[in-house]
């Protein structure tokens, strides 16, 4: 059993709610690999979970800003989500990235540890952060400097019995 870390929306938190699962984009996830482990000349896991979460909230930050160039911005949660899930035959991807895992199939409610979601004070960081990601990966420091902003804020934990209240209030 390796405990994943699955980028996410708000939306996709409220299949998850609704379906009792969801398909994550690619069936992508991220993870303490060994190739993760071997890129860190020092850490625990618990650190290392960190950076694996913090790679998921990045994806998850991607999968916004593809919501947002699929029709705009109307209707779009400005909240990173990652789903954390102990998963059994994951299967590293070291091609794409040290952290990156796909996972063999849906993930299950059953399977969900806890969820972390933006705090509302973050949503003008992550809006911000949506439309500067590209210009970010191409080495723009303006564009780094805004995802910086949206990065420094810490995802909430959530337990998963808490899931469908949270998504009530928002």
């Amino acid at each position: 059993m390796t405990r994943v870390y699955v980028p996410a929306t708000i939306e996709i938190l409220q299949r998850l709610v609704a379906d009792q699962e969801f398909d994550p984009m690619s069936r992508t996830a991220f993870a303490v690999t060994a190739t993760l482990r071997e890129a860190y000349s020092s850490g625990d896991d618990d650190e290392l979970a960190e950076v694996a979460m913090a790679e998921a909230a990045r994806a998850s930050l991607r999968l916004i800003a593809g919501r947002v160039g699929e029709g705009g911005s109307d209707g779009v949660r400005f909240r990173r989500a990652v789903v954390a899930a102990d998963i059994d035959d994951v299967t590293p991807r070291p091609d794409l990235d040290d952290a990156v895992v796909r996972l063999p199939g849906p993930v299950t409610i059953g399977r969900v540890a806890s969820v972390h979601v933006d705090l509302a004070e973050a949503e003008p960081d992550i809006e911000r952060a949506v439309s500067a990601i590209d210009e970010a990966d191409l080495g723009d420091p303006d564009a780094e400097f805004v995802l910086g902003d949206a990065e420094d804020h810490v995802l909430a934990w959530y337990a998963t019995q808490e899931l469908p209240f949270l998504l009530e209030l928002l």
